[in-house]
């Protein structure tokens, strides 16, 4: 972890749906280092998806807007946004 900018936001996303066995993970990690935000996505064992994000105000607000949606092969029924402190994270990456 790094110096958190000082504009820095962070949130932690639930994306319930048709979310697991899509490439909904591969396509959040892509659109998030399109945008420069980092964090993380990975599947629950309840068939959601937590991702958590970390960035500029603006990238993370775009980052949002399109979990709402997902990518095509998806169906996303409702995101949950939790307001979290900034760690200084760097990078996107998918947890084993």
């Amino acid at each position: 972890m790094t110096a958190v900018p000082p504009d820095a936001v962070r949130r932690s996303v639930l994306v319930a749906g048709v979310v697991q066995g899509v490439g909904f993970r591969w396509a959040t990690a892509a659109e998030a280092e399109r945008l420069g935000v980092a964090g993380h996505v990975r599947n629950l064992p309840d068939g959601t998806l937590e991702a958590e994000l970390e960035g500029a105000p603006d990238a993370v607000a775009r980052m949002l807007e399109w979990l709402a949606h997902g990518p095509p092969s998806a169906s996303v029924a409702r995101c949950e946004v939790t307001e979290v402190e900034p760690s200084g994270e760097r990078g996107f990456r998918i947890p084993a």
